[in-house]
């Protein structure tokens, strides 16, 4: 379930961000405490809230005291944003260097990606533009889930 290269509060905050860019945590909804977290997870209550404060500090999530923490205005646009400025760094340039370390040139790593594309089963050819379930117009989310929604 974790993965033991990246420290917990770090997976707690990328799970969570994951869960507000793919609709599972809407803007305005509750954040499960870090109390919460910790039981389900079986964690240290202190790790959780590092995790959760991650967000907090990137403007993500907002306290309110006495209330909880919650998924604030703007928050998945500003996650998605955040992902695409990291996606040429963290995707792209690998996949060149190892294009060119094999001797591929620009057009057939381009063919390479275009059939890996249509190969995929949610590609549908007659749709263009950001919502057409291709991956060159997806950007990539972590898929976790929250406490709450696991019981």
């Amino acid at each position: 379930m974790f993965d033991e290269g990246t420290p917990l509060f770090v997976q707690i905050a990328e799970r969570l961000a994951g869960d507000v860019v793919d609709g599972t945590l809407p803007e305005g909804a509750r954040v499960p405490s870090s109390n919460e977290f910790a039981a389900f997870y079986r964690i240290n209550p202190a790790t959780a809230a590092k995790g959760i404060n991650l967000l907090v500090d990137q403007g993500v999530l907002e306290k309110r005291r006495g209330v909880g923490m919650f998924v604030v205005p703007g928050a998945r646009e500003q996650l998605l944003a955040a992902r695409r400025d990291r996606f040429a760094d963290q995707f792209v340039v690998p996949m060149l260097a190892e294009a060119r370390r094999l001797g591929l040139d620009l057009a057939a790593v381009l063919a390479s990606v275009e059939q890996t594309d249509r190969a995929l089963p949610d590609h549908d050819p007659d749709r263009s533009g950001p919502d057409s379930g291709s991956v060159l117009t997806q950007t990539p989310a972590v898929v976790p889930r929250t406490p709450k929604e696991a019981s």
